[in-house]
């Protein structure tokens, strides 16, 4: 309008010509501006059009591509603009017309079909992600590799023909009419393959999943119920050998293979056994749809560290932890993982041939950190979860490894919660979609998209929350007794004692003869050996009394000690009470 009211005034066409100048200019001035502040429009366009970008593996990627193509563009819009300006101005109205009307229009299209052969390509490139319970037979290349043995550099590998041909496998085993009938399985299997593929296949047939680390007798006696049947990989009585299951049985035909029975997350069960502070154990009901939320979120943050590494862990996969992060999110993700868990610290020292991503517990780092120098471990990324990680330890870790922990804390019940790397600061910084308070009792509330009660989960963790939303944790409500009418946190003792620097590991229990007293047992670090070695026990004690008096009245102060060389722990770290308290009904050497 304004070019055609300059035109009626001056009698001037020129003013008409330069309207493709302005055009031209007002794209530039948007697709410049949103690159300067962001996000730029041509990545809005993107995520408009594909709401599955945002918080997945490729964001970043996606974002990256988009902001190169927006600059292609800002010159593009240079270059025509200044071309339209010359045609408006110097040259005659047929070169005008040509250029403005037709050529113009022919290089904005050789740009859309140029951009877009070269976004097919970039796309090939891209992380994509199938879940357990979303992906198809096709979803990715046949000779894609899944999982390996030992190293990656050692080619073996297992690959996605290989998943559906074992899947298919156990299914077919599950489907036999003198098992269909069997809703609910125990699942315990060493192998992270055998596992992925028999725990996929339980899903595909709708079968309930009991995940369990211990197959003692008298354990898998509680739990098997009437009806429920056996899948491990290890010799147990009563139960089916999956390794006979997936190496022996009859190769299934192609269209079994190929056919992927859809995988209802909602409706999926998946029995874990959570011990909490007492060592006795409890299940806790899960669902796929939990399991998958937690790893979208891990994935927005992280999901380019997976997808540049090859994955080992230390941790079982029939804990939460170990699940999501050695099983769930290496598959999703397509992260090739460890078939074996590494159990001994010694083994990392195999991992020269690419950078890695470490799913370990506290407990194993600080067992490697001890007995390791530094490691051939080149840009390696490691997770921890399942315990407490020492600032020291972390800082050890770093030296050894070369990179500082980032810690996760959560349980089987809430799932991830928070994460934290402690050299930045001891604070947790909350998951984006958790809602966190301060109960009246001292302890952590949670709300979030992985718990499935609406009102959220009570925990045991005293904490306090900062201005900014993260929180410091001071301990479990459950480490605080009552010792002749003194409240005393037992989280505290065991931080004191720490604090001598003689000190590996210690945990502080209550007990009760005649009155209810603590007890401490100890772990010494070399120095400690060294200060106390050949020294009377009596005097060791009399050692950490008199520090421990600094700070406590004497009525609190522990009435046993214990000095172990190890301190017992289960295969996640943790130390129960029930264990501990074994270590002083034994009789004192």
């Amino acid at each position: 309008m304004a070019a055609g009211i300059a035109c009626f005034f001056t009698n001037q066409a020129v003013f008409l010509k330069l309207y493709s100048v302005a055009v031209t200019s007002t794209f530039l001035f948007v697709f410049a501006s949103s690159l300067v502040w962001g996000p730029n429009i041509i990545f809005r366009f993107a995520t408009m059009a594909d709401k599955s970008i945002r918080n997945s593996a490729k964001e970043k990627s996606v974002e990256r591509y988009c902001h190169k193509v927006c600059i292609a563009w800002c010159l593009f819009f240079i270059l025509n603009a200044g071309i339209s300006a010359f045609t408006a101005l110097k040259c005659s109205d047929a070169v005008w017309s040509l250029y403005n009307g037709g050529i113009s229009y022919a290089l904005m299209g050789l740009m859309f079909a140029v951009e877009y052969i070269i976004r097919i390509q970039v796309n090939k490139k891209m992380p994509s992600e199938y879940s357990i319970t979303k992906f198809k037979n096709n979803s990715r290349k046949d000779d894609y590799v899944l999982c390996y043995e030992n190293t990656w550099s050692s080619k073996n590998y297992k690959t996605w023909l290989d998943f559906l041909t074992a899947s298919a496998k156990v299914r077919a085993f599950l489907s036999d009419s003198s098992r269909s009938d069997c809703k609910e399985w125990i699942l315990h299997c060493e192998d992270y393959w055998y596992f992925l593929c028999t725990f996929t296949a339980l899903l595909q047939c709708g079968k309930r999943v009991l995940l369990t680390q211990n197959i003692t007798p008298s354990f898998i006696k509680e739990i098997k119920a009437p009806g429920v049947e056996f899948l491990t990989d290890q010799t147990a009585e009563g139960a089916f050998s999956i390794s006979n299951i997936i190496e022996d049985s009859l190769l299934p035909s192609e269209k079994e293979i190929r056919t992927s029975p859809a995988i209802d997350a909602d409706k999926t069960e998946i029995f874990m056994y959570t011990s909490g502070s007492t060592g006795k154990p409890k299940a806790v009901v899960q669902r796929m749809t939990e399991f998958e939320l937690d790893n979208k979120f891990i994935i927005s943050k992280w999901g380019n560290e997976f997808c540049s590494r090859k994955l080992v862990t230390t941790v079982s996969q029939h804990h939460i932890y170990g699940f999501l992060f050695g099983i769930s999110l290496p598959f999703t993700l397509g992260t090739p993982f460890r078939r074996k868990r590494i159990e001994f610290p010694e083994e990392f020292e195999t991992l020269n041939d690419g950078p890695y991503m470490i799913i370990a517990t506290p407990a194993f780092l600080k067992r490697t950190v001890e007995i390791e120098g530094k490691l051939p471990t080149s840009g390696c990324f490691i997770f921890t979860s399942g315990g407490v990680l020492t600032p020291d330890v972390a800082e050890q870790t770093d030296k050894v490894f070369g990179f500082w922990p980032l810690e996760v804390y959560g349980s089987t019940e809430t799932s991830g919660i928070a994460y934290r790397q402690s050299k930045k600061g001891l604070e947790w910084t909350p998951f984006d979609n958790a809602k966190i308070w301060k109960g009246d009792d001292g302890c952590l509330r949670i709300i979030s998209p992985y718990i499935k009660n609406p009102e959220g989960f009570a925990t045991a963790d005293l904490v306090d929350i900062l201005d900014d939303g993260r929180f410091l944790l001071k301990g479990r409500a459950d480490s605080i007794v009552k010792i002749e009418e003194k409240r005393i946190s037992m989280t505290e003792v065991e931080n004191r004692i720490l604090q001598t620097g003689l000190v590996r590991d210690v945990k502080v229990i209550a007990l009760e003869d005649r009155r209810q007293y603590l007890a401490a047992a100890i772990e010494f670090n070399d120095e400690g050996k060294k200060k106390f070695g050949g020294v009377k026990k009596l005097e060791v004690n009399k050692f950490f009394h008199d520090f421990l008096m600094q700070y406590f009245e004497n009525v609190v102060i522990p009435k046993k000690w214990r000095f172990v060389e190890k301190l017992p722990c289960d295969v996640q770290g943790k130390k129960h009470k029930e264990d501990i308290a074994l270590l002083f009904e034994k009789a004192e050497d």
